[in-house]
Order: structure tokens, then sequence, then C-alpha cells
């Protein structure tokens, strides 16, 4: 009996390590090609087209599946502005390793791999049977195929179910979503742009600019061309869409912030003339290094933020940025639309849950009362000033302000006034039909900020997140730039773009002259469009003189004896986050063979893409296909995917460009 009694526990034993009724905890992280973790990614686990269990990554992009039984299931992971892939994973009879999974930055498609943990072994009439020896992991299918590229919808979440820390976010109200709204008027508003026309040296042998980091422009200009629609001219500014790409400059040296860097080609809408290229660079900052956080978002929360490519928009984003807070950091939220409120108190960032909750309780309703929320929002971000970190307000609105505010200089002055105690503005831009795109503009350059459009949700993790230290840290403030050309070798030169970040000449030593702003790891780039002695100029700054003769390109000299062999120098002043005082800094660039190396290469076909969309007058011979090619020639690592969905959008605008003749005239040269 005792014999019996212990054959039948053992059986009992094994049975329950069988795996069919074995369970086990599926988990891995989500990583974008260069390595980064995606949080708010919707992962779903699947048996056919039933989804089982549905999580969202965190913010080291972590997630996992507890109670999953043997058997072979699919993975889908989708996140707006990613490419929705699916992975087929096999469970068997022992736990599976943590799995690493990559999505890549692009248009909607779906890709299937295969992760097998154990063979497994058919027994009992089904899938499961006896669990072999040891585990093994791994990719062992590579992509299998294609899946159709129409997304499942995502089960819904239980409206009553408050956000936790990690929790669900809004992520799929935003995949595949139309950003027009059918039957409003279009009401956005952009500041008019006269192109710079090209200036004589021998009158004009300074050139002086305000740097600018913004990148709303390019965003903007994506999300038309992703509608279908070719972008009007005023959206587009060339200096923002280069701006919005890194480039492979070298880091500063010593404990000079900035460094400078300069390359020369030719151009290529017009081989007879050079393009200089002057990038500038600041060193990157770790997330660990990054000062603690004084953040006060300020909502529009007025009727037209209800769409859900606005404030549900914003929400979401906001709740990705919660799971990376710290301790040490701090973030508080006031409301405006009809009446002005705080909708968070400042809170530690220790407290994600209480921010989670103030965040899922905002709703849009009412009309808007911009100027009181702005007072009450840096009220609360003086009262918890944190020295020596990060005290920024953070707008987020369409840019309708049609209520309360009648003094545009009395805010401008509010404004000024909070950024000379170190409580920058940025904004973030939301919205098509009323866009108020000049606005908001000016309202993050008089508070030492930046401007940024969100698109996608990939737009505001990138603003908020993945480059956090470059939009929030400022290491270099009032940065700008001046450069002399030797007339013995330019006769006439163009500044491609910064048309509203001009200076007079005066400005560059004046440090009571505001400029632009670089954070941790930015790096800006301006082109400029040289012609040589010799070359005719179309498009001049002046006529030529009726009482004065020219001088000859060929034999002319100014004054001074020039320099054999400096093409242009370049100087740029600076100042310390907390400082008053500038820095000048001097790089002589010798004349040198022009070489398309791949940082000219590709801004020049940023900026070739962009004289196309304005129809410049500058354009010459440029086409889409020139475009095109520069950008793919030069496209480089590209680890975040942005450069190969730029090559995309030119594609997609020379299609519409293609459609548009007739009714607009023809524009592809």
């Amino acid at each position: 009996m005792r014999a019996l009694a212990t054959l039948l526990a053992f059986c009992l034993f094994s049975a329950a390590q069988s795996p069919s009724t074995a369970v086990f905890t599926v988990s891995g992280t989500v990583v974008d090609p260069a390595g980064r973790a995606i949080p708010g990614v919707s992962v779903e686990l699947r048996r056919e087209a039933v989804v089982l269990k549905s999580v969202v990554s965190d913010s080291a992009g972590a997630w996992q599946f507890a109670g999953v039984s043997a058997g072979e299931y699919r993975i889908r992971m989708q996140l707006a502005g990613f490419q929705t892939t699916e992975t087929v994973l096999r469970v068997a009879g022992s736990q599976p390793p943590p799995l690493r999974l990559t999505m890549k930055v692009g248009a909607i498609s779906e890709v299937v791999t295969v992760v097998d943990t154990m063979p497994i072994v058919q027994g009992g009439g089904g899938r499961g049977g006896s669990a072999g020896t040891g585990a093994r992991g791994g990719v062992i299918g590579g992509v299998v195929g294609g899946l159709p590229s129409a997304p499942t919808a995502p089960a819904a979440a239980p409206a009553a179910a408050p956000p936790t820390v990690g929790g669900q976010y809004d992520s799929n109200q935003f995949y595949n979503q139309p950003l027009r709204i059918a039957g409003n008027a279009d009401t956005a508003s952009y500041s008019t742009i006269v192109e710079n026309r090209f200036r004589s040296v021998h009158e004009h042998p300074l050139s002086t600019f305000s740097i600018d980091v913004d990148t709303a422009s390019y965003a903007n200009v994506r999300r038309f061309l992703n509608e279908g629609r070719l972008p009007p001219a005023d959206a587009v500014r060339i200096e923002e869409m280069i701006n919005y790409f890194r480039f492979d400059y070298a880091g500063p040296r010593g404990d000079a912030p900035v460094s400078v860097t300069t390359e020369l080609g030719s151009a290529p809408w017009n081989p007879k003339h050079k393009l200089a290229l002057v990038g500038l660079r600041t060193t990157p900052i770790k997330q660990s290094d990054t000062p603690p956080r004084n953040l006060t978002f300020l909502l529009d929360v007025s009727g037209s933020m209800q769409p859900v490519s606005r404030l549900p928009l914003i929400k979401t984003a906001m709740r990705m940025l919660t799971d990376t807070l710290r301790p040490e950091d701090k973030v508080a939220i006031v409301i405006y639309a009809g009446a002005t409120g705080l909708a968070l108190p400042s809170t530690s960032g220790a407290r994600k849950e209480t921010i989670q909750r103030a965040i899922a309780e905002l709703n849009a309703g009412g009309s808007t009362n911009g100027a009181a929320g702005i007072q009450l929002a840096y009220d609360t971000a003086s009262e918890n000033f944190i020295k020596d970190g990060i005290n920024r307000v953070i707008l987020a609105t369409d840019g309708d302000f049609n209520v309360g505010i009648t003094d545009r200089k009395e805010l401008d002055r509010l404004i000024t006034s909070k950024r000379e105690r170190g409580i920058f503005l940025s904004v973030l831009g939301v919205g098509d039909n009323n866009l108020k795109d000049s606005t908001m503009e000016s309202l993050a350059d008089k508070g030492n900020g930046n401007y940024s459009y969100l698109d996608s949700l990939q737009e505001a993790r990138r603003v908020l997140i993945a480059e956090a230290g470059s939009t929030l840290v400022t290491v270099a403030k009032d940065v700008k730039v001046q450069i002399e050309f030797n007339p013995r070798f330019v006769s006439a030169y163009r500044l491609v773009g910064y048309e509203n970040r001009l200076l007079r000449k005066e400005d560059f030593n004046n440090d009571r002259k505001d400029a632009g702003e670089m954070g941790a790891g930015h790096t800006v780039t301006a082109l400029y469009e040289l012609v040589p002695p010799g070359e005719s100029v179309d498009g001049g700054d002046v006529d030529q003189l009726k009482y004065q003769q020219q001088p000859a390109a060929a034999t002319a000299r100014p004054v001074f004896a020039p320099n054999a062999t400096e093409l242009m120098t370049v100087k740029i002043r600076y100042k310390a986050p907390d400082g008053d005082t500038s820095r000048l800094a001097e790089f002589p660039v010798r004349a040198t063979t022009p070489r398309m190396s791949p940082n000219l290469g590709f801004a020049a076909a940023v900026a070739e893409f962009g004289m196309l969309l304005r129809r410049s007058e500058f354009a010459g011979s440029a086409t889409w296909q020139q475009a095109i090619t520069l950008a793919n020639e030069h496209r480089g690592t590209d680890r975040d995917g942005y450069r190969a969905e730029f090559a995309r959008l030119i594609d997609l605008a020379s299609a519409l460009d293609v459609r548009s003749v007739g009714s607009e005239g023809p524009r592809v040269r």
C-alpha cells in the first residue's frame, strides 16, 4: 500500500511539472535601433487573433506577462511613430530568458521573428508533452515574413481605471489616427518669410545671426506631407528643418561648452557656387547627471484642445515623462481655459501615482485665458525654484489665445523678466487648423526655450525623453555667430534660412542683445551659399550703382591686405547659463578644395528639400530626385531612423508636387 501511495504521489508531482500545466513569466525590454529604451509601448500577448494579455512598457522599456503556459504565442508591439512589430514566441518546458526586442522608426508595417525557448515535444495528444533538458533561446528563424499592415485594434482599457506607475498609456488612440478635423475652418497662422538674398562682400563683409535650435517646422512639414498636402511656404523654416537632425561634429575641448566645425563643398543646385557649412556642437549629458528638474506644465484645456492629436496626446506624453522622473525632480500642472487653476501643486517625482492621477483627470473644454495661466505658472515655478537646477515652464497649446490677453508687449515683458531670473519657457505646439505657429515661436524665443511641434507620440517622446538633455538642460545661452568673408575668395554670400534670426553687426558685441540657447548635446548647422569672384549674382541685395563705379571682381581689394589663404573667419559669442558676460571664440577657415562630406551632403539635401517646398527663387537646378539622392548617399549610420524617414518625405513631396500640376503649376525643375 505504501508503495502504491508513493507511486501515486510521484505521478501527481510529475503531472504538476508537465509543460501542459506549468506556467512561466515572459518578460523583455523594447528598444529603438540606437538601443535606447522605449516607454509607452503597447505590448500584447496574442494567440492567433485573440489578445490574451496586454501591458505597457515602463520607463526602462520593460514589460512582462505572468502565468503563461507552454505553447506558441505572438507578441505584438505598437507605438505611434514606430513600425508595428510582431514576434512569434514558443514557450516550452522551462522559464524563457528575457527578450530584447527592437522597434524601428517609420511607417506602419509588421516584422515577424521567431523566438524558441525549448523544443516543444508532442505528447498526450497535444502540444506540450514531456519537457527536454536544458533551456536555450534566441532568434532562430530571423524574418519569417510580412503580415498585413493594418493593425488589429487593441482592447479598450477600462474607462474608470486610474493610471498607475508604469501603467496604461493612451498611446493606442494616436495610432494611425488622422490629424485633420473635418469641417473646421483653417485659421493657422505663420510669420511671413522673406528669403535672405545674396549680399556683396565688399559692402557687407560681416554676416551676423542668432543660433536657432527649434525643430517645430520640420515636424509640422512632416505632418502636412503625411496628410497628403504640401505645406504653405511660410511653414517651411529651412534652419529648423536642418537642425532637426544631429550631425557628427567634433565635441568641445577644454572648458569650452561649444565647438565649431566648418566644411566647404559645391552647391548642388548651382555648381558654380560653393556651399560653406558652419556647425556648432555641445557635449551631451547623461540622464543620471541631469540636474534636478523643476518643471511646471502650463496646459491649454480649452475646447479646441479636445481632438486626440491635442490634449490627449500631451497627456500621454506627460505620462511617459512621469516614469522617467527621479525623487529630486518636481512637477506641477497649471491649466487654463475659462478659468485658471493649479491642477497639481509642485510634486516630487517619487510620487508618480499622484502625478499620473492628476494627468488622467485633465479634460478639455471652455474658452482660453492664456495670460492668467502664464502668470500662475511662473509663480509656481518661482516658489519651487531649484538653485543650479532646471527651472522651466512648458507651455502646451495649439496657440489659440483667444480670451484674456490684449497686450502682447506686456506678455513679452513678463517672459523676459522671468528668464532673467533663471526660469525659461519652452513651447509644445499641437493641432493643425488653428495652429498659431508665429505666436508660439516668438514666446519660446523670448523665454530662452525651445519651440517643438508634436505631430505624433513618437515626436513627443523624442522631445521630452530621448533628447531631454538638449531640450531642457541649457549649457550656453545668447549664442551668436558672426562671419567675416575674405573678398579675395568670395564676392557675395547668402545665408540659407535664419531669416528671423538675423542680427545687426553691432549686436554681436552687445551683451544686452538676446540670442539663442544651446542645450546639452545640441548641434546647430548653418549653410552659406558663396559666389566666387568673377561669377554673376542673381538676387543680389542692391542694384548696380549709377554714379559710383563698381570695382572689378578680379582686381578688387579691400583697404587692408587680405590673408592669402583664409576664406572666412567664424566668431561665436556665448554666455554661461547663469552668466551676464559673453565669451568670444574665433576660428579662421582656410580656402580648401571643395569636398562633399557626409555632414555637408545631408545638410545640403535638407536645404534643397526646403527650397523646393518654398518654391525658392534661389533653388537653381534643384530637383526632388537630386535631393533624395543626396539624402541617401549621405545618410550615415542613421541609428534612430530619422534620416530614412526624411528620404521618404522627399519622395512623398515629389508625388504630391506632380499631383498639384495644373492647379498651382509645375514645381519640379
